[in-house]
């Protein structure tokens, strides 16, 4: 359920003249689906998960970009993922020019920019910005990434940072 909602998010012809509410309650109707039905599970289960994007991306896209009132993002999110918080989330930073050529360069499955691609580079420059300041606000969880190095130093860093916090929780039992 929550692919179909996320497909529609970026895809679907429907989803072009989407309201910025709207697209906050999908996304978050999307993530509530995948905690329940997915991540819950393997984390009952003693499964490390890792997520491409979770409630943050929402909270930056939705909120900070969309220009959504902050409060209302936030109260959403949390009942979308009820107690389910990332222990640690990277963010790769990188200026907007360098992202912009970096999601025109990728493959896609359906050929063309999704719906979220296709805004213009102030939106970006609203969203790099909301994850600096949610990286200088919660720096215990998030994790700014110089993404501008090349793919095998940004590696190298994010396993060397996940590593050392999986010792840790071993060490806690």
């Amino acid at each position: 359920m929550g692919e179909k909602i996320r497909d529609l998010l970026q895809f679907a012809p429907e989803g072009q003249a989407m309201r910025a509410e709207t697209e906050l309650l999908l996304f978050t109707a999307s993530r509530s689906q995948l905690v329940r039905e997915v991540i819950e599970p393997a984390l009952s289960s003693g499964t490390i998960v890792i997520s491409d994007r979770f409630f943050d991306s929402t909270s930056i896209y939705q909120g900070a970009a969309r220009k959504l009132e902050t409060e209302t993002v936030a109260r959403l999110n949390a009942f979308a993922i009820g107690g389910c918080k990332p222990d640690i989330t990277f963010v790769l930073d990188v200026d907007v020019s360098v992202a912009r050529a970096r999601m025109l360069r990728r493959v896609r499955p359906v050929g063309a920019p999704d719906r979220m691609e296709q805004e213009p580079a102030e939106f970006y420059e609203r969203v790099v910005a909301a994850y600096r300041e949610l990286a200088a606000r919660e720096s215990a969880r998030v994790r700014l990434i110089d993404g501008a190095r090349t793919p095998a130093e940004v590696e190298a860093e994010i396993w060397q940072e996940v590593g050392s916090r999986l010792q840790v929780k071993q060490s806690e039992r």
